[in-house]
């Protein structure tokens, strides 16, 4: 069994080390730099430095030789450059290739979920599954307990996935809402950004409890409008991830949105750290999603103002506190 992992961040690095028990993996590397060092030192030299990869782990910056024989492949690349790798990838794979999709993001302009744009790129759909769940990598490849769920139209493949992913410290659940996982996993990124800017300013945790619990409604209310399974959202795609993305110091979110309380520019930000802040990214394409949808998603649409449309901290923050409460649960019927 060989498995292709298209990506070599720190979550498509910890990912080749849940892979490895079960299949041979050869990983996709942007860098060379990377190639070279997983390939020299069993180490990834830019991220999950300290982690040593197991010996049946190999990199390389072909993305055929990456997929040549491969019995399924695993995407883990950035949002903004999905569409691109799963376009070039698409030349080297079978038809029925399963395909599972770790990239988490809103597409700009389109709407599109990132199993989406891989279904539009790749062809099948049905082959696609996606993972969603609380799991910072660093954690993940100490062996440290975590779960996450994988939702497929096709049980299949998400079997397929599951039993060449699971162990003993890694558990992992099914579903079928492929929607409503994907969107979780979009949005709660940008709950975490804005928990982080609040935590910057000073707020505390009844702030920071509440934002989540918020955040958390309006993520059912993008996904019930989404055709997703509101349901979803109480899971591990949902409540799960988001209280880990929220609350952890591995969260580039969370530590994006205190760096950018304290005047961090996210160009900054991201060039400092290598890692790519998704919840600036999806807070553009969430807004349009959500306008074009009819949803109210003030905590999404306020970020959007701050990151991008010139709104200081202190203005964005009061657009919300202006906001007259009504009830606690709404959007969210047929």
């Amino acid at each position: 069994m060989t498995i292709a992992l298209i990506g070599s961040g720190s979550w498509g690095t910890a990912v080749a080390g849940l892979a490895a028990p079960h299949a041979d993996v050869c990983m996709w590397a942007h860098s060379a730099l990377c190639a070279e060092g997983i390939n020299r030192d069993h180490r990834n030299p830019r991220y999950l430095e300290d982690y040593r990869l197991p010996d049946n782990v190999q990199a390389t910056c072909d993305l055929e030789r990456a997929l040549e024989g491969a019995d399924g492949a695993i995407f883990a690349v950035p949002s903004s450059h999905l569409r691109a790798v799963a376009h070039e990838a698409s030349h080297y794979m079978p038809s029925n290739l399963p395909i599972l999709c770790l990239t988490k993001g809103i597409e700009c302009g389109t709407g599109l979920l990132m199993s989406e744009i891989i279904g539009e790129e790749c062809g099948h759909p049905e082959r696609i599954a996606v993972l969603s769940g609380p799991n910072h990598a660093e954690e993940v490849c100490r062996g440290g307990l975590s779960a996450a769920v994988i939702a497929s139209e096709d049980t299949q493949v998400a079997q397929f996935f599951k039993d060449n992913l699971i162990s003993q410290a890694f558990r992992i659940y099914i579903t079928n809402d492929v929607v409503g996982v994907e969107t979780c996993g979009a949005v709660k990124n940008i709950i975490a950004v804005t928990c982080g800017i609040a935590s910057g300013v000073g707020l505390g945790d009844n702030t920071l409890a509440l934002i989540m619990t918020r955040g958390l409604a309006e993520i059912s209310r993008l996904v019930h409008a989404r055709g997703g399974d509101a349901m979803t959202c109480m899971g591990l795609a949902g409540m799960g991830d988001l209280v880990a993305t929220c609350t952890s110091e591995h969260s580039r979110n969370r530590t994006f949105g205190i760096a950018f309380s304290q005047g961090e520019s996210l160009e900054a930000y991201q060039q400092r750290t290598h890692m790519v802040v998704e919840g600036a990214v999806a807070a553009v394409s969430a807004t349009e999603l959500a306008r074009s949808l009819g949803v109210d998603a003030p905590i999404t649409f306020a970020l959007n103002d701050a990151l991008w449309n010139g709104l200081s901290i202190h203005e964005a923050l009061t657009s919300l506190v202006d906001r007259i409460p009504s009830e606690e649960f709404y959007g969210m019927d047929d």
